[in-house]
């Protein structure tokens, strides 16, 4: 194979590539568009099958009448024959073969009609079946896309939230850091403040013993005895 060939080969396989492309991404508004055509084809298949009862009906209304005619033209006849007008009789009897002739044909032919009815309104009952499962299995393909189409959005949002979440998390953690931190200067301030202070001093010298603790109140109760005596 040419490099020309190969070329006008891989040109056809993207332009088949596209076109799928393009059906994929119209495969539902396609389908409407089929369920809609095979709806109109099956009220066509009605009125048709309507036309054909109707025939059918105006068939044996005649074969009805033709019936009638024979019996009443083979009732002439017998009383022909008991006139011993055997002339007339057979004109009768003529008369009632080109009947019983229209009859037998009207009588197939309203069996067709009504054969042909049958098979259409069989068909019709198939076709109504296969576009009701039809429109069934699009609505759930529609309520299925429906579903996947908002799971896409709320994942492209919860990630796009997670990322966020991420961030003032992350935020929230350095604040924390930077109070833990103040927190712990004031308190070295405070106990640094105490070192240098007087009363850490005081504290100092009570506890090694050299200045004595504030008097108690047994302290100045034996005071004053002591003066109340002098």
């Amino acid at each position: 194979m040419n490099v020309w060939a190969k070329m006008i080969t891989a040109l056809r396989g993207g332009v088949n590539e596209a076109g799928e492309a393009i059906v994929d991404s119209q495969a539902l508004r396609i389908l409407d568009q089929e369920l809609r055509d095979a709806a109109d084809e099956l009220r066509q298949s009605k009125d048709s099958l309507a036309a054909i009862i109707a025939r059918e009906k105006l068939s044996a209304e005649k074969a009805g009448r033709l019936k009638e005619a024979v019996a009443e033209n083979e009732s002439y006849a017998v009383k022909a024959l008991e006139k011993d007008d055997e002339k007339l009789a057979l004109d009768i009897a003529e008369k009632i073969a080109d009947l019983e002739t229209q009859l037998k044909v009207e009588e197939e032919t309203g069996a067709g009609y009504a054969a042909s009815a049958n098979d259409l309104r069989s068909a019709i009952q198939a076709a109504e079946r296969d576009i009701t499962r039809m429109k069934q299995q699009v609505d759930t393909v529609k309520a299925t896309e429906s579903v996947q189409r908002a799971q896409a959005a709320v994942s492209e949002r919860h990630s796009g939230s997670n990322s966020k979440l991420r961030t003032a998390v992350d935020s929230l953690e350095r604040i924390k850091e930077r109070q833990d931190l103040r927190s712990a200067q004031m308190s070295a301030a405070r106990d640094l403040a105490n070192d240098m202070g007087d009363g850490s001093l005081e504290n100092r010298l009570e506890k090694a013993g050299i200045k004595p603790h504030g008097k108690s109140a047994d302290d100045v109760l034996a005071r004053l005895k002591k003066k109340a005596a002098s």
